[in-house]
This record gives structure tokens, sequence and C-alpha cells, in this order.
């Protein structure tokens, strides 16, 4: 798609350009949304805001029903990895920890991380020495003070092994839509405050070419 020229000769951006969250200064970095366990529903936050925003992409699993930890960070590492330029991770629960697992684990490059209510690694029977020290990259954790899957303290405590800013949600239960979080554009402008942190950090790259639109990336679950 080219852009178009209005009456008064300005030239107007593609709709698909202005819509992007990142927009203006990111535009071209993908967002890849990695669900929890059982996927995310059409009701919940991650899958409002594809719906909002299409390009972001999402990370499917083979199997959404079953916590194994290593096939879900292959799978993310995979998705990572066919992405034109280091993208930004927005992740649920357990994908959270698949999600740092595929970066302390395989070593793929992101840009930035949105760790959304991490499940408890312990609930899993998973070690802690799986997810590493502090990840590569600028990162938001984004806790509730009564969520289910993670005492809020713990959370603090992942945050810091992670270098991850730590942002309190509230008494906001696992941040999900049974927990009344829908829309949620809170998350919205947390997730431009991580993409301008990793701007600032140089993880993020802010132009290249057209041809790396992130209209044209898909997340591929890892055969």
């Amino acid at each position: 798609m080219t852009a178009t020229t209005s009456p008064r000769g300005r030239r107007r951006r593609p709709a698909s350009v202005r819509r992007h969250p990142l927009y203006p200064f990111a535009r071209w970095t993908p967002v890849l949304v990695v669900p929890g366990l059982n996927d995310s529903g059409p009701g919940h936050w991650q899958s409002r805001w594809q719906h909002r925003h299409p390009e972001m992409a999402r990370v499917g699993q083979a199997d959404f029903t079953t916590p194994d930890l290593e096939r879900w960070a292959s799978t993310v590492a995979h998705a990572v990895a066919n992405a034109a330029v280091p993208p930004i991770v927005v992740a649920h629960s357990f994908g959270c920890l698949a999600t740092v697992r595929a970066v302390q684990g395989s070593g793929v490059p992101l840009a930035g991380a949105l760790l959304v209510a991490p499940a408890d690694p312990a609930k899993f029977d998973l070690p802690g020495d799986l997810f590493g020290g502090e990840l590569p990259f600028p990162s938001t954790l984004v806790a509730s003070t009564n969520d289910p899957w993670l005492k809020f303290v713990k959370a603090g405590v992942l945050a810091a092994q992670w270098g991850s800013k730590f942002v309190s949600a509230g008494p906001a239960g696992h941040i999900n839509a049974d927990s009344g979080h829908g829309p949620w554009d809170a998350g919205l402008v947390l997730l431009r405050n991580l993409a301008e942190r990793a701007a600032a950090a140089g993880t993020l790259r802010v132009a290249v070419a057209a041809a790396s639109s992130p209209q044209s990336l898909e997340a591929i679950p890892h055969p």
C-alpha cells in the first residue's frame, strides 16, 4: 500500500501505518503476543489489542493446555528468530515464563518485553535457575496485588532478578478477562513507554526499510 495525497497536497500515511501502536517512532517494530495457558479468548486484552492493531502477531502453541516450558520456549524463540528485526514481546502468565526461558536458553534478541501477570514457576515445579538473571533488554513486569497465580512479593523478586521495571496494577486478579480487564488501555501506555525505553537503550530499531514492514511478519509455531 502506498501513501496517498490529500487535496491540500499533504501525503497521507496508510491507515495500517497510522494505527500501529508504536507509531511514529517504531512503526516497523514487530509486536509479538505470547498468551498463557489455554490461549487468550476473544475478551482477553491480548485478543482485543490484536483486533485493534492487526500488525500484532500471536505466537501460537501446538498445545495451549499443557504447560511444557521447553516446548513453549522453543516456539517463542522460533517466532522471534523469524522476525525481520528484534521484536517487542507482550506476554501473559505462563507465556512470560516461556518468553524469559526462550531468551535465557536460546539467546534470541528482543527489543523489549512487557511481562504481564507472570505465573509462579513453583506452581509448575520449575526451578528458578531455569530463568537466569537480568534480561539484556528493557522489560516491564506488571503484577497484581491479589493475583492467585503469583504473590505480589514474589513478582517483585522476579522483576529484580530480570532487571525489569516493576509496575503494580493494584488488586487486579490475574489481569485477564475474568478480572475485568477488557481493552486495558493502560497496558498500551505501558507498551509505548517500554518501546521508548528500548529506543533509548538501542535495542529497538527506530527505522528500517519498508520491506521489513510488520504487515509481512507472521508468528509461526515451531514445527
